[in-house]
């Protein structure tokens, strides 16, 4: 058993950004994250950050996930533990974590723990929806932006919210021809300077648009796409048949609470944050005493989000158990109001909703 002031789940922008923190107060910490690399979904954005300048704005992902790794750099390995190609497969209420790394199984005692673990990507039903050819946003911008890989020649997006308008246009710098993309609502979900730009460049957005089938022999050829009306009913008559190699799914995200639900914490169901949601404090932590969570597994937001509640989550951690950080009572005014910030206007209204939802207040 490997005894620690705190052990961090995922190593994403909060958990990155609760590690700082934690460390900053005195306290020792164990990073687990089960990708061969730091950064979470950071590491595959090249598009420069919305915001200000305290969440790295005009930056792009990866740029960032560099930042906040190099932060990460000057402690010793006593005080900081990072684990890769780690996942961990079980957590417990007594704060007790299993870790599989490398063929061995690794079990950790904590007084602490950070649930950062992020979320993963949602699928859409229709028929032939296995054949290969069809991925999800995370998976493309994983092949393009870092193994360098052409995922095929032309595409059609399904999914007209940040990352798909955000991912569609990286297609195009990457050479591949975007034909088309679907949006089964009446509206463009994400921000309109990044629909505009893709309009600009010839790209055809289809409202009230989905896809049908599939179709195809041994890899996707085509696909068949129908009309919706305003109950979200296909319209007959509406099918149109698209030419393509590449169907990319970007449909939204749900948060990987899956550890927490297998600790036992309250659970709430909220569509707002993404389905199912641990229930928190205003300090982050959950039903489970000095168990705490940030990031997208508490809802779906921007990475700006989950880095300034990453860095709360560590100061909440750290005061709990006495360690003091040199700035903290400035520091936790400063990254609320940061939040405060990051959540007002029209885009941050469906946050704010399921937040209220949730009970939290600081909303």
């Amino acid at each position: 058993m490997i005894n620690r002031d705190l052990v961090i789940i995922g190593g994403g922008p909060a958990g990155l950004s609760a590690a700082k923190v934690a460390l900053d107060a005195g306290m020792n910490v164990t990073l687990i994250e089960r990708f061969n690399q730091l950064g979470g979904q950071l590491i595959k954005q090249t598009h420069k950050f919305f915001g200000s300048k305290l969440q790295y704005a005009k930056t792009r992902g990866f740029e960032i996930a560099k930042i906040l790794i190099d932060d990460l750099s000057t402690y010793s390995e006593d005080r900081l533990q990072i684990l890769l190609d780690a996942t961990c497969v079980g957590l417990y209420p007594d704060k007790v974590l299993t870790v599989y790394q490398y063929n061995k199984y690794l079990k950790y005692k904590a007084k602490s723990v950070i649930v950062a673990t992020g979320a993963s990507e949602k699928v859409l039903a229709f028929e032939n929806n296995d054949l290969p050819g069809i991925y999800g946003a995370g998976a493309i911008q994983t092949i393009m932006n870092i193994y360098g890989i052409q995922p095929g020649k032309e595409v059609v997006m399904v999914g007209s919210g940040n990352i798909g308008l955000i991912v569609s246009y990286q297609l195009i710098q990457a050479g591949v021809k975007v034909k088309a993309l679907l949006e089964a609502s009446s509206t463009i979900g994400g921000y309109l300077v990044h629909a505009s730009k893709l309009k600009r460049l010839g790209v055809d957005l289809l409202t009230n648009t989905t896809v049908k089938k599939a179709l195809g022999k041994d890899q996707l050829e085509k696909i068949i796409t129908v009309r919706l009306d305003d109950q979200w009913k296909e319209i007959p008559g509406s099918e149109k048949e698209i030419e393509t190699d590449v169907l990319c799914i970007s449909v939204g995200l749900s948060p990987l609470h899956q550890l927490m639900s297998m600790a036992g914490a309250d659970m709430l169901d909220i569509s707002e944050l993404g389905g199912l949601v641990p229930k928190k404090t205003c300090d982050y932590e959950t039903s489970i005493k000095n168990v705490y969570a940030c990031g997208d597994v508490t809802g779906i937001e921007e990475a700006s989000s989950a880095m300034v509640e990453g860095r709360i989550c560590g100061l909440m951690a750290a005061n709990h158990l006495g360690f003091k950080h040199p700035n903290a009572l400035e520091l936790e005014n400063d990254l609320n109001n940061q939040l405060c910030v990051l959540r007002q206007g029209p885009c941050g209204e469906k946050i704010r909703c399921g937040l209220k939802k949730a009970g939290e207040i600081n909303v």
